[in-house]
């Protein structure tokens, strides 16, 4: 059955409508007909977006979240991909764990699950996982990543690096040197002496940073900076990217518009891997995502359950969710504030996290072709968060009772309706 969705507004300020046939675009033009048609009334019309650093909990805490109710989050906040990092328990080490996440994804049908698997055995930093046998399993796995740890060995970080370079795959550096950070809560600086917590100081990112562009210009491999939070680690990316080296680096929305003087009253939902730094980092992180030197947002989601958020500051666990907001607090922290446009949000919510990861039908342009992966967004809709109506298994967010900028109010994925404002009650 063909459908036409009818009144898409495209990023050239364009009205069109558009026909899907068998997943995907079949015609763009006026006055197109369909057997069913779904009129949207001149919203916008994107790429669905694409996110590349997602904790999806299973297996292993699916207290947390599931593969299920994960994907249901990314899809309420316009995802047609992501990406679960490999901590999960068992850890994603290997080819069977992986080609369970991804089977799980397929089950759900509501986006598309590309698992990551970890750098190395139990993400215990000490020897290679099976890096090859996940790559060629049903997953196809092509970046790794023990993130919630740093390979911190620098000669098993080379090896990774070399051994990935035979399939052209990706290691993605949680990059937080553990001899400095032993016992941190917070950004090492004025507040965490006032507040009195153990400190996390930029220098333990940055080193880590400056060390792994060095091995991936000295092996000529991939490499990929998760989370950057730092105005020097920008500064580093930046000089890196000057002289040729291939590394790519991505930032979350939550370090885009939150700043450590939030956590004066020590309220847990403002504990993050890595901490909420200061505001002249995150004017240099808005600064280096509208340049490019930062190339992605990627969200980072990690669901907690109530009993390890509402406790003591120092028991707490690392995390916020970020799927279903993501959209939002970038178009809160780049768009309105005239740093970048639609069109470069695009770009780096799903054109570029889709072709770092290699992900075929997505991030794609809106042409006849392409796989019907899209979402529909009022840009000139504003909605209240509540945790109490996230899909998500977990509460978290951060970003609790705040007012935000635009809302997804619907996802096609692989032409098929998976989300619909309208049916779900509210934001």
């Amino acid at each position: 059955m063909n459908k036409v969705l009818k009144n898409a507004r495209l990023l050239d300020g364009s009205i069109v409508d558009i026909e899907f046939v068998n997943g995907e675009i079949a015609q763009i033009g006026q006055d197109l007909s369909g057997k069913l048609e779904i009129d949207i009334a001149g919203n916008l019309l994107i790429p669905s977006l694409v996110d590349l650093h997602t904790h999806l909990r299973e297996p292993g805490r699916e207290d947390s979240e599931t593969v299920a109710t994960g994907c249901l989050a990314a899809v309420r906040g316009g995802y047609g991909a992501i990406s679960p990092m490999a901590n999960t328990t068992p850890v994603a080490d290997t080819a069977g764990v992986v080609e369970q996440v991804f089977a799980l994804g397929k089950e759900a049908a509501l986006c598309d699950v590309f698992p990551i698997g970890a750098v190395t055995q139990g993400l215990q930093g000490e020897k290679l996982a099976e890096l090859g046998a996940m790559n060629s399993s049903r997953a196809s796995v092509r970046i790794f990543s023990d993130d919630g740890k740093c390979v911190f060995d620098p000669l098993l970080m080379r090896r990774a690096l070399e051994y990935v370079k035979s399939f052209d795959g990706i290691i993605a550096q949680h990059a937080q040197e553990p001899r400095l950070t032993n016992g941190a809560q917070m950004n090492e600086g004025e507040i965490s002496s006032r507040l009195g917590l153990t400190g996390w100081p930029a220098v333990a990112e940055e080193a880590i940073i400056a060390r792994d562009i060095l091995l991936a210009e000295h092996v000529n491999s991939k490499l990929h900076i998760c989370h950057l939070t730092t105005a020097g680690g920008v500064e580093l990316v930046r000089a890196a990217k000057a002289r040729g080296v291939q590394v790519t680096a991505e930032v979350t929305p939550h370090h885009l518009l939150l700043t450590d003087d939030l956590i004066v009253d020590y309220d847990a939902v403002y504990k993050v891997n890595p901490p909420l730094r200061t505001s002249a980092d995150v004017l240099a992180l808005r600064a280096g995502l509208a340049d490019g030197t930062i190339d992605i947002v990627a969200t980072d989601h990690a669901p907690h359950p109530s009993e390890d958020k509402d406790c003591e500051w120092q028991e707490a666990a690392f995390g916020m969710l970020g799927l279903e907001t993501a959209l939002s607090v970038v178009v809160l922290a780049m768009v309105e504030s005239g740093l970048i446009d639609w069109t470069t949000l695009v770009e780096r919510m799903a054109i570029a996290p889709a072709r770092i990861a290699g992900y075929s039908g997505h991030g794609e342009s809106i042409r006849v072709g392409a796989k019907a992966n899209l979402a529909v967004i009022d840009t000139s809709a504003s909605w209240t968060v509540d945790r109490n109506k996230m899909a998500s298994k977990s509460k978290n967010t951060p970003f609790h009772e705040m007012t935000l900028p635009s809302l997804v109010v619907k996802t096609f994925f692989n032409g098929e309706l998976v989300f619909d404002i309208s049916e779900k009650g509210g934001v």
